[in-house]
């Protein structure tokens, strides 16, 4: 069960870092002009807190090559929630979307929480 949550693991993080290079430089080569410095803003909020999150979805993969556990797995299930929830929902916002989307953020938030908690917890028991 380890390896497929290393496995599981490793390959979020690294698709979510490629993806988080990729929309970091559309937004500054191809939004710069479009969006103003608000949108801009939200946009690079969002892309920073993805490379994050992707890094501490691979630091999850590589615990998870040595010892898992449910609290493990929850940090890896919330880190990934959080970057669609709380990541996408910014860039939703960035290009336009309609303002109700922004109530999404901050479940996305929370989950980075439980995501920190949870590793927080694996980390006390090991």
């Amino acid at each position: 069960m380890s390896i497929n949550l290393a496995r599981n693991s490793l390959g979020a993080g690294a698709f979510a870092g490629a993806v988080a290079v990729m929309l970091g430089a559309f937004g500054a080569h191809a939004l710069r002009t479009v969006l103003d410095a608000g949108a801009i803003g939200t946009w690079h909020t969002a892309v920073e807190y993805q490379f994050w999150h992707a890094l501490a979805l691979l630091a999850v993969g590589v615990i998870a090559q040595r010892r898992q556990d449910r609290a493990l797995h929850l940090a890896a299930y919330a880190f990934a929630i959080g970057i669609v929830l709380f990541c996408a929902s910014l860039y939703a916002l960035a290009l336009g979307a309609p303002r109700w989307i922004g109530a999404i953020t901050p479940l996305g938030g929370g989950a980075f929480v439980v995501g920190w908690i949870a590793l927080a917890l694996h980390a006390r028991k090991t």
